[in-house]
């Protein structure tokens, strides 16, 4: 494939143009990593305390759903409430995040130690020390995605 780029300082926002003869899932992938590319890099605008904060991806270890609230942990514990919902981050964060249950997503390089629970599901804590769990739906994928199967 032939790649160009231009640099241009007086551009005002990124555009790729691709020519292709027909969509592949390579290709398809490529288009999903370009649009995100500035939310990834950019910080998730989150809530404390009536305070907005602007948090680096990586700081975080966990985001979930907790009532009616999206919220996240970070690393020292700290919890922030989100306006993005769970889906739209999941997308969002990259291969760092992966999805535990429906309303938990984690930060992979942030787990502390998983061990089997009831009902065939995982009890997962975070190196902060915040639990969660792994819900037998989604089991599967994290043990794939971890190399434990």
């Amino acid at each position: 494939m032939k790649v160009e780029c231009n640099i241009n300082p007086d551009c005002q926002e990124p555009c790729a143009v691709l020519h292709i003869k027909k969509m592949t899932p390579l290709i398809a992938e490529i288009i999903k990593l370009l649009e995100k590319e500035d939310s990834v890099q950019g910080s998730l605008i989150a809530d404390k305390d009536g305070k907005t904060y602007f948090l680096e991806p990586d700081s975080l270890e966990l985001i979930r759903t907790e009532g009616r609230e999206i919220v996240c942990y970070d690393k020292l514990k700290n919890r922030y409430t989100l306006a993005r919902p769970l889906y739209e981050l999941e997308s969002l964060l990259g291969n760092s995040f992966i999805r535990v249950s429906k309303s938990t997503i984690v930060n992979i390089y942030r787990i502390s130690h998983v061990c089997a629970a009831f009902n065939g599901t995982m009890e997962l804590v975070m190196k902060n020390g915040v639990e969660d769990y792994i819900s037998r739906s989604f089991r599967k994928s994290f043990k794939e995605r971890l190399g434990l199967e």
